[in-house]
């Protein structure tokens, strides 16, 4: 983890499992933040402080990718295909004992894209989904979630979650996204949209960024302008 800091109320940089691509190995809502299983009791508590959440240490299809491999809202989380049961039973008896409740589905077994936080771009209230999705995968994906689903690109990437990420207040995509997608997310949300980049740079905005409407935490070389613009897009 770097020892550099924004603000300690708002939001701070990290490396989880020596890469600042944060959003490849954690994903986080409102309520709860999901770490691989060997996460350092020190990184877990300055993660929960920076993104004022509950935090749930797990495997997800026996691999530390969670933040590929899951994704989810204030009301459930969808999981890879590939997710064992003992993974399911851990992450819902771990969110019990904290006094949450969280829905939990896998994504069907017939469509072959199972990376669901890289193919699910969501909020409370919406899912920007991979246009390619089956139609079961959408109805799981609606009624886990409790939410609209709509299907799209971003920056002309069908991999919506790591091309953007979406709280209950705003979002930032990806640098490349055209204005036709930026209207089309604005209306489906409800929600100002801004473009930006991550770990001086990247565009992958998923890839390296964790928010809620509380807080957020963003890879260790993200630059104090990329830290600026993530503040003005998800209303810090």
């Amino acid at each position: 983890m770097t020892k550099r800091r924004r603000d300690k109320e708002i939001g701070r940089t990290f490396s989880v499992d020596g890469s600042t691509y944060i959003g490849v190995f954690a994903t986080c809502t409102e309520s709860v933040l999901l770490l691989p299983s060997h996460t350092s009791d020190r990184l877990a508590e300055e993660m929960e402080s920076a993104l004022k959440v509950k935090v749930i240490r797990t495997s997800l299809a026996e691999t530390s990718l969670i933040g590929c491999l899951a994704a989810g809202n204030s009301n459930g989380f969808i999981f890879s295909t590939y997710t064992l049961e003992s993974e399911i039973r851990r992450v819902d008896d771990l969110a019990r004992s904290e006094g949450l409740t969280e829905k939990i589905s896998r994504l069907p077994d017939r469509d072959r894209m199972n990376a669901a936080g890289n193919i699910i771009l969501a909020n409370d209230a919406v899912a920007l989904v991979h246009p390619q999705l089956s139609e079961k995968t959408v109805e799981v994906i609606k009624k886990t979630l409790e939410v609209k689903v709509y299907k799209g690109t971003i920056g002309g990437l069908k991999t919506v979650g790591m091309a953007a990420v979406a709280t209950n207040k705003g979002i930032l995509a990806h640098r490349n996204a055209t204005q036709e997608e930026l209207e089309f997310m604005e209306e489906i949300f409800e929600l100002p949209v801004e473009i930006g980049s991550v770990n001086f740079g990247i565009p992958l905005i998923g890839a390296a960024l964790l928010a809620n409407t509380k807080g957020y935490a963003a890879g260790a070389e993200t630059t104090g302008a990329e830290l600026g613009r993530i503040e003005d897009a998800l209303g810090f």
